[in-house]
């Protein structure tokens, strides 16, 4: 059998395939199992049972290379980030729509329906909205990534009730912290006011401190992936998109929990220069779910926003 990961070389990425190698999840790559990377880059992770293919997911043969009736699980995790979707309309387009339907139809051929787990986001949300959002808020996208993920989740409700894919869509949190660099990502000052200060660099605050945000540390991120794709699609029923759970912080919370873990001298290296783009993204977003039903299945949730940065801080020091 064989796991397919579009995206297989990024951050999240990179950690599920390492995830789905642990003997932990032998229910889903069992022995003789092979994961195969779908990104522009060569995939990190070194294990002879990982296969890496180079290319662009937005390509239709590079696509069709990629799925055959071995294929049983496809995580398809490739996207172009919020804040470049909104910079090149095509490009988010090309990347977040038609290569998710050029993945559907591929799938849509085999003969054995695989599970199909798409990574979607809270960005599908928008304009007036609750306090807290229920299950059944329908989206309005206020960003062109929004749009996009909006659209794909449609199309695997469709294929699904179609057959043609057992789909279930999961739309993440914004996840902090994140390792390593700042992205094109509207959010990525979610992790970049804790993780560079935590390293001893300055970092910028472009939204105000009350802005609420939903968030996950990465480790949750990838168990309820795992869990996913576990699921039975009749414990989904018709609705096959998921909230999965956070937490609801506000950005003077996680400065607080900064300060706790890192001390005063992290967070004084926080500065605040506001910035409109990042701003008009981000601050329509929720801040807060009505989490009920994905906890009712069994996704987990992280305790607070303390213990999300000191597991990162953890990380740093290994």
């Amino acid at each position: 059998m064989k796991i397919l990961v579009t995206g297989g070389a990024g951050f999240l990425g990179a950690r599920l395939i390492e995830a789905l190698l642990a003997p932990t999840a032998n229910d889903l790559l069992p022995a003789g199992g092979t994961i195969v990377s779908a990104d522009l880059a060569p995939c990190p992770v070194d294990d002879p049972r990982v296969v890496s293919h180079t290319g662009d997911v937005s390509d239709p043969a590079f696509i069709a290379s990629l799925i055959d009736p071995s294929t049983t699980l496809v995580y398809h995790l490739a996207a172009v980030v919020s804040g470049q979707a909104e910079a090149d309309f095509d490009l988010g387009m090309r990347v977040n729509f038609d290569a998710t339907r050029t993945l559907l139809e591929a799938c849509r051929q085999q003969a054995q329906t695989p599970r199909f787990v798409f990574a979607s986001s809270l960005a599908v949300f928008g304009g007036p909205m609750p306090e807290q959002v229920p299950e059944s808020l329908a989206p309005l996208p206020q960003s062109s990534y929004g749009a996009q993920k909006a659209m794909a989740e449609l199309l695997i409700n469709d294929y699904s009730r179609k057959g043609f894919v057992d789909g279930r869509v999961c739309r993440l949190p914004t996840i902090s912290v994140r390792p390593g660099k700042p992205n094109a990502a509207a959010s990525s000052f979610a992790s970049g006011i804790l993780r560079e200060p935590l390293s001893g660099e300055a970092s910028n605050c472009p939204v105000p401190l009350d802005t609420r945000l939903w968030l996950s540390s990465p480790q949750t991120v990838i168990d309820n992936l795992l869990h996913a794709a576990r699921l039975d699609g009749q414990a989904l029923g018709l609705r096959r998109t998921l909230n999965l759970p956070g937490i609801s912080v506000r950005v003077s919370e996680m400065l607080d929990s900064l300060a706790r873990v890192g001390g005063d001298a992290a967070r004084a290296r926080v500065g605040f220069e506001p910035d409109e783009r990042v701003q008009r993204i981000v601050c329509s977003w929720p801040g807060d779910f009505d989490i009920e039903r994905p906890l009712q299945l069994g996704f987990r949730v992280d305790a607070d926003f303390d213990s999300v940065v000191k597991a990162h801080q953890r990380d740093m020091n290994r």
